[in-house]
């Protein structure tokens, strides 16, 4: 399963240079003018998670392989975007195939480095970004309300769906977001959503980008857009575009240094990983072996079968049962052998809820 970020933003507020450091992949051409990055650049990127290091220690696997996280660096918005303006109808279809907007906002000052509006303002710069994908959502829905009109004339069922969607067009024609609608779990919406994929109903991030002083201390930029995250239930990471390449040559440890120097616990990717992870409800579980101790994702609150099923579809049809045993029990034994002497080791059934961290084996029938 793979989590995909759609990285977007005003030209010229570290966007594309924010993805050349995420991904430690130089392919996406940072320049200083706007319309640089065309088509959305893609990567994907290893999932960091300090439990495999740990796993691997006690296991001495051939390799890790780690989950997997799809960045896309869309190419940045301008006004009119919903209505062709610039490459917009390309960008906002680019976006729609993403599961989580991250928006890259400028927050530091430098006259070197132009700004498409002529000066920093984060608020503006989101309103112009969030002000288009409502236009372009609102478009698309009255589409379909016209054609719900007509359904509705011999579908009595349509009639919900109706009054739902002309509900959310005039909320979504005062400038709200779709995901801010309150009725967005009535089945009404949901199949709605469904069918019309709202882009203000995706999770959104915001990426306050700022300057090495602005990730000790929040600059007035960095507070405003902050307020505003709060404000509408959306999760703010602070990074430095700058210090993201500058870590890209160094090792994990070398890394770690460096961040304890500046005051930062963790790397903007680090924090764009475990909050995309947090809002999607997503978690991994583990497999250990001497051929490789490897990453699963699954959705939070899945089962056992269908945990399974991460792996081959067949794990889930011809499941049996898992032998499950917790991280920590699998770390303080000192591996699997000695959790199973310890009576750390579970069997689990069909109707077990995989724990995040769980080390399984699966027992299936081919």
């Amino acid at each position: 399963m793979g989590l995909s970020i759609g990285l977007v933003g005003l030209p010229n507020v570290g966007k594309s240079t924010t993805f050349n450091a995420l991904t430690k992949a130089q392919n996406a051409e940072a320049a200083n003018y706007p319309f640089c990055t065309i088509e959305p650049n893609k990567a994907i990127v290893p999932v960091p998670d300090s439990r495999l290091s740990e796993l691997a220690k006690i296991v001495n696997p051939e390799r890790i392989q780690y989950s997997t996280l799809d960045f896309v660096d869309i190419a940045g918005l301008v006004k009119g975007a919903s209505k062709g303006e610039g490459l917009g109808n390309k960008f906002l279809s680019n976006i729609r195939e993403t599961e989580v907007i991250l928006q890259i906002v400028r927050c530091f000052d430098d006259e070197n480095i132009v700004h498409n509006e002529g000066s920093i303002d984060p608020l503006r710069d989101v309103e112009i970004i969030e002000g288009e994908l409502v236009l372009a959502d609102i478009e698309v829905l009255s589409n379909r309300i016209d054609r719900l009109k007509r359904q509705a004339k011999a579908d009595k069922s349509a009639k919900g769906i109706l009054d739902i969607a002309e509900e959310l067009l005039e909320f979504l024609a005062d400038g709200n977001l779709a995901r801010n609608f309150d009725k967005t779990d009535t089945d009404e919406y949901k199949q709605l959503n469904q069918e019309v994929r709202f882009l203000t109903n995706k999770e959104i991030m915001y990426g306050a980008n700022t300057d090495e002083d602005g990730l000790l201390e929040d600059n007035d930029y960095v507070k405003a857009l902050k307020e505003h995250a709060d404000k509408n239930n959306c999760e703010l990471i602070k990074l430095c575009a700058k210090v993201e390449e500058e870590l890209v040559g160094l090792d994990e440890e070398e890394a770690k240094e460096f961040l304890d120097e500046l005051g930062v616990k963790e790397s903007g990717l680090e924090q764009i990983i475990h909050k995309g992870f947090d809002k999607l409800g997503l978690m991994s579980y583990f497999t250990a072996g001497v051929k490789e101790v490897r990453s699963w994702t699954i959705r939070k609150n899945s089962t056992a079968p269908r945990a399974a099923a991460a792996i081959h579809n067949d794990f889930e049809k011809g499941f049996i049962r898992a032998e499950v045993i917790s991280y920590e029990d699998y770390i303080a034994c000192g591996g699997e052998q000695k959790a199973k002497e310890a009576g750390k080791m579970r069997l689990e059934g069909k109707e077990y809820i995989v724990q995040d961290g769980d080390i399984m084996h699966f027992r299936f029938n081919v």
